[in-house]
């Protein structure tokens, strides 16, 4: 499947995502500020899969979405010049500091770990969201990183209202 709008702004991917009801509510969010939703495989459910579906509600028929087969895929067809930002939960750029660009792309990575250290390094920046009440340096006590949507929800909302696109 090609990108849709090749010159979008903005744009959300989802690296290798796992939990379908994750991806259907980022689609919704997608669907809702109207911004590109790629998906890069190996994803951890079938597309079609009842479950992702019913998270995006019936707001399917509005999201842009495109898959691709790894990251090298969609980074060949997206329109210079772009930004491939790196969402992690650390050794990135705060959110609140962070000044965004037209092109930007907000790579999210799975679940359960992150972004692999191969695609951070693919990364034009790394982008993090403060938590106060995260984990220590050590991963002691608090909470270890947002769910998925929320973190893509808050990223894609601050990119968003910082370029005017909305």
């Amino acid at each position: 499947m090609t990108l849709p709008e090749p010159t979008s702004p903005l744009r959300v991917v989802l690296y290798e995502p796992q939990i379908p009801p994750n991806t259907g509510n980022i689609a919704r969010t997608c669907a809702a500020f109207q911004l590109p939703l790629a998906l890069i495989e190996p994803l951890g459910f079938c597309i079609d899969d009842r479950s992702v579906r019913r998270a995006g509600l019936d707001y399917w028929p509005h999201v842009q979405l495109s898959t691709h087969s790894d990251l090298d895929h969609l980074l060949a067809q997206l329109t210079h010049p772009y930004r491939l930002i790196g969402c992690s939960r650390y050794g990135g750029d705060s959110l609140g500091d962070f000044q965004f660009q037209r092109g930007d792309v907000l790579l999210f990575g799975r679940e359960d770990n992150g972004l692999p250290n191969r695609v951070r390094e693919q990364c034009d920046r790394i982008l993090t969201i403060p938590m106060p009440g995260g984990v220590d340096a050590d991963g002691q006590g608090g909470v270890r990183s947002l769910n998925l949507s929320v973190a893509c929800a808050l990223v894609a909302y601050t990119a968003g209202h910082q370029l005017l696109l909305w």
